[in-house]
């Protein structure tokens, strides 16, 4: 059985989730925030992203408002980001690790209907890299 995301004892592992991160020398209220801001190279941006009042407003200024001024080298970076970004809140709250922990030895995946990249996908054929990106971070506690 796979663990995902938006089940209750499993939402820490959420990018959404309401664990704020310090992060690149500034603290983001949650990983979404502080993963939407990398995008950007523009600081004025990158504030405007980390001052948002939600994580889907974060995600919309990076990819919609300033969807002109992202990293040319982003398609590039954007795992290794991801893996920085969940590597330092699962380093900053314990019950993050405890989630990661607690999935044991299950699969565990992004169940976001929509998205291919980082998740499963509404048909299940999506590449789920934020599920193995947790996956990598699992096996190394």
């Amino acid at each position: 059985m796979a663990v995902g995301f938006y089940t209750p004892p499993f939402y820490p592992l959420n990018n959404l989730s309401p664990h704020a991160i310090e992060y690149d020398g500034r603290l983001y209220p949650t990983a979404e925030h502080a993963y939407m801001a990398a995008k950007l190279s523009d600081h004025e941006a990158k504030e405007a992203i980390r001052n948002a009042r939600s994580p889907q407003m974060a995600k919309e200024l990076a990819n919609v408002t300033y969807k002109d001024i992202r990293d040319p080298e982003w398609e590039n970076k954007k795992l290794s980001i991801m893996e920085d970004v969940i590597r330092t809140k699962l380093s900053q709250h314990p019950e993050v690790r405890q989630a990661l922990q607690d999935s044991g030895d299950e699969e565990i995946v992004e169940d976001s209907p929509t998205d291919y990249f980082w998740g499963e996908g509404k048909d299940g054929s999506g590449q789920n890299h934020l599920g193995k990106l947790w996956m990598k971070l699992r096996a190394e506690l």
